[in-house]
């Protein structure tokens, strides 16, 4: 019986993820229809506004703080939170401390995993 080996990503072995303005993004392990990695922003930057088309996003807060915006305000996450956003919701983030924020991310469902756009009335 052949079983799947457990496979690990360490940091030197992260691809780069896709851009967006304003964070970085990196990705260790995709599988199906599950994509996962971190996203790095610096101290008051705000990335621009996206969604990630059919994927739901969870996210892990590790250090710093995470905002996220949509068009009916603004999430504010720090170290230890999770949250979560739905498929299609555009926003943006944003690190309002004065330490660099880092996120955990896993994505589940289909389509391009991010889609920047022009603003939150944007589709």
């Amino acid at each position: 019986m052949n079983q799947p080996e457990v496979r690990k990503v360490s940091v030197a072995e992260r691809k780069r993820g896709q851009p967006t303005p304003g964070m970085t993004r990196s990705e260790a392990i995709v599988v199906d229809d599950l994509w996962s990695g971190t996203a790095i922003t610096q101290p008051g930057a705000v990335s621009g506004w996206h969604h990630h088309a059919g994927h739901d996003t969870i996210l892990y807060v590790t250090r710093g703080a995470f905002d996220v915006e949509t068009a009916e305000g603004v999430v504010h996450a720090s170290a230890g939170d999770f949250v979560h956003v739905p498929p299609h919701v555009i926003h943006r983030e944003g690190n309002s401390s004065d330490a660099t924020a880092e996120v955990v991310l896993v994505r589940r469902g289909s389509g391009p995993v991010v889609v920047n756009v022009d603003g939150p009335d944007a589709g």
